[in-house]
């Protein structure tokens, strides 16, 4: 198993990266996410890897960070969910932003990455909702927390809803109004989600 690649980036193109390694180039399948942040061509690098393998071919997707790879392997263990899904997922989102959308069940934000559809959405966010917080992913873990103490039936539940309805996703509600005192009425955590959320824009 090749676990990563060092070397010179010779092609950087919307879907894949090619690095070259002592004269040799490495084809790796990757994110939009990693080609925006992976450097110029001609540059040294370092991707993370994994070798896809089937009957019919052998693959190889390459990351530029570790919690990006990692995620990515959760997301192909998801039942229905290839290789190339899991890409279309993470260059739309990063590992940090579908923790979050997993966490508040935000399957409608998953849903945007190409090829993904409401059902495939779902699984997601059913299979990984116990899964995710097993990354390293940094500041994110405390937003990550405020969006799962958001609980059915609750006023945090209640506030979120109205949020959506205003037109906010489900997830940033959801991280919101998880971080607010719990002994807030639904009307003063819409007020006051309202008010960062708008801070946030």
């Amino acid at each position: 198993m090749i676990y990563n690649l060092s070397g010179t980036l010779t092609v950087c193109d919307p879907n894949f990266i090619v690095v070259e390694c002592s004269g040799v180039g490495f084809k790796c399948f990757t994110t939009l996410n990693t080609v925006k942040g992976i450097g110029k061509v001609g540059e040294k690098v370092n991707v993370f890897t994994y070798l896809s393998v089937r009957e019919d071919a052998m693959d190889l997707y390459g990351f530029s960070s570790i919690e990006e790879l990692e995620t990515f392997k959760l997301l192909i263990s998801v039942s229905g969910i290839g290789p190339k899904a899991a890409v279309s997922v993470l260059s739309e989102l990063s590992p940090d932003r579908l923790a979050v959308c997993i966490a508040s069940g935000d399957a409608k934000a998953i849903t945007r990455a190409q090829g993904v559809g409401k059902k495939m959405a779902e699984r997601i966010v059913l299979e990984l909702k116990d899964k995710m917080g097993s990354i390293a992913l940094g500041n994110t873990s405390d937003a990550v927390s405020n969006a799962a103490s958001v609980t059915d039936g609750s006023v945090s539940a209640e506030a979120v809803e109205a949020l959506v309805a205003l037109g906010y996703s489900q997830s940033d509600a959801a991280v919101v109004v998880g971080g607010m005192d719990k002994s807030l009425t639904v009307d003063e955590m819409i007020r006051l989600g309202l008010k960062q959320l708008a801070g946030n824009l």
